[in-house]
């Protein structure tokens, strides 16, 4: 390979792998510190998940001036957000804008991907592999890799053979967009990017085939415009909404119809009541309505017989509105989704729902998808399956720690951390918003601030201690993961087949991947363990 050198000649201080939210703000912070950084981004620009995630109608399902930056006054101040929920070019706009305005894309190689990670233990460095035949080597590797990068494409056979369009929601198109106008369409897969993805194929093509497994509860966004005088009312308390978001569960203001109380300290019509207002507030908050929904089954069940009740009101047939109920798993105890009308999409004459779960996909031919007795033709398949969520991208990399211990090895029963940031054996290598960590269950720019924050405190305290590698201790990172079990188990969301826990990946340890206390509770331990001389971690000089 080619040797890839920093400033000097002596390779970089850091490399990051990835240029979405995380890995910017991580190479704005560490620059900040003076160290030399390279970033590798293997899309051809800035942007992550909101670069590949461009299929009509990706939207954000938290608050566009809660989803943004924190750490400079004036980006706040002169960034315009136009809806209450903003769309992917939306977002995308606004982190090409970051990249521009603090000058981050000369530190940025596009179109190159991370191969390959090795720790050298004799130098204390790590070696990088990318794929244009060039390496590096780095004091420090930085992951910023995202939770949700990697498409799963089920394995159907026969796919290769169909003869028209295929797409994924979370690879679509960079260069031209799909055009499904006078076309059958198939869309297999109601999560999140399906309940986006189905009002707008429905509004375009002739026929719109809904294949449906799992039914999803979903809360209406009551996205609209963001008027100057809302902005304007955002940016005046700034700085303390921005505290306020990390003394949060889920990293954001809530409304003020929130209670910690039960369900059942209120009358039936009172929590009627709250739940409409709620409901008509929007947003998977009101998955929060009261303070027992997420661990106490009779109240979750309160919660969602409103939502069903909800989901029957807006369908017209009632068989139809039968196979879009969900039963199976409690609110919430898979990712919350947001619509704007998704159940209604199923009023359509030109919409149909196919139930695959009675009769599931037994292939693919030519023209279409075979279903037990039936050929359902069509011209173009979208695939809205998900990810191999959290730990996925991460397995593209070949990552070797000590001993040439490979990540793989060490996670073979599920994803081993400390913090979410740190892994035993791997030194001086962190993982922005890893397993273990707040996550996806928390507004990610605000779990992405908080670890690089951290992150850079740890390196700030290496340089004045003259430590040269930090790593978790395995007894340490062993408390951790029974830890994060034990914080999952006192809920609900160990019950529904989610991604979440890696069931939609055939052969994936069934773990739950995310610390589910919420950003406080989070927050408030992680910062007790680095003024505890960041009790934990193995720091050597």
């Amino acid at each position: 390979m080619t040797p890839q050198d920093g400033p000097g000649g002596q390779g970089f201080d850091a490399v990051v792998v990835g240029a979405g939210l995380g890995g910017l703000y991580a190479l704005y912070r560490l620059r900040e510190m003076g160290l030399s950084v390279l970033v590798v981004e293997a899309g051809p620009d800035v942007g992550g998940t909101w670069l590949w995630n461009r299929y009509p109608g990706a939207r954000c399902d938290v608050e566009s001036v809660d989803y943004s930056y924190s750490f400079s006054e004036e980006l706040e101040q002169e960034w315009v957000w136009t809806e209450r929920y903003a769309s992917q070019p939306e977002i995308l706009s606004y982190i090409r804008h970051v990249a521009d305005r603090f000058d981050l894309r000369r530190h940025i190689r596009f179109d190159t991907r991370a191969l390959s990670a090795r720790f050298d233990e004799a130098a204390g460095r790590w070696d990088v592999g990318l794929d244009d035949d060039a390496s590096t080597s780095v004091r420090f590797l930085v992951l910023a890799t995202g939770a949700l990068s990697t498409a799963n494409i089920p394995d159907i056979p026969g796919l290769a053979d169909f003869r028209g369009e295929t797409y994924h929601s979370g690879i679509w198109p960079q260069d031209h967009d799909p055009d499904f106008g006078g076309k059958h369409v198939a869309l297999i897969g109601t999560g999140s990017s399906g309940i986006q993805l189905a009002p707008q194929l429905a509004s375009v093509a002739e026929r719109l085939l809904v294949l449906q497994r799992s039914p999803n509860y979903s809360i209406p966004s009551r996205n609209g415009p963001l008027t100057a005088q809302q902005l304007a009312e955002v940016r005046s308390w700034y700085p303390e909404r921005r505290k306020l978001a990390r003394r949060t569960k889920r990293g954001f203001p809530l409304p003020a119809d929130l209670t910690t109380e039960s369900v059942f300290s209120f009358t039936p019509e009172e929590r009627l009541d709250r739940f409409e207002r709620m409901w008509r507030h929007g947003g998977a908050i009101f998955t929060s309505t009261f303070g027992d929904l997420g661990v106490d089954k009779a109240a979750n069940a309160t919660a969602a017989d409103f939502v069903r009740s909800k989901i029957r009101e807006k369908v017209t047939s009632p068989a139809v509105a039968d196979l879009l109920v969900p039963t199976d798993h409690p609110l919430g105890a898979k990712r919350p989704c947001v619509d704007t009308d998704y159940f209604e999409t199923f009023n359509r004459e030109n919409v149909e729902l196919v139930d695959i779960r009675s009769a599931p996909i037994e292939g693919i031919t030519e023209n279409g998808i075979q279903i037990a007795d039936r050929h359902l033709d069509v011209d173009a398949i979208v695939f809205a399956t998900g990810f191999d969520a959290i730990t996925g991208t991460l397995f593209k990399i070949d990552i070797r720690g000590r001993g040439g211990r490979t990540l793989p090895e060490h996670w073979a029963s599920g994803p081993r951390s400390y913090l979410g940031i740190g892994v035993a054996g791997f030194p001086n290598m962190f993982v922005i918003t890893g397993p273990g960590s707040p996550s996806v269950l928390c507004n990610m720019t605000v779990s992405i601030e908080q670890h690089v924050e951290w992150i850079r405190d740890l390196l700030v305290h290496m340089r004045e201690q003259g430590i040269v590698t930090v790593e978790p201790d395995e007894a340490a990172e062993t408390a951790w993961v029974d830890h994060v079990a034990e914080l999952a188990a006192a809920t609900l969301m160990l019950e529904g087949n989610s991604w979440y826990v890696g069931a939609n990946m055939p052969g994936k340890p069934r773990v739950f991947m995310a610390y589910a206390a919420g950003m406080a509770s989070y927050d408030a331990e992680v910062q007790a363990i680095a003024q505890d001389g960041y009790r934990g971690f193995v720091l050597l000089t």
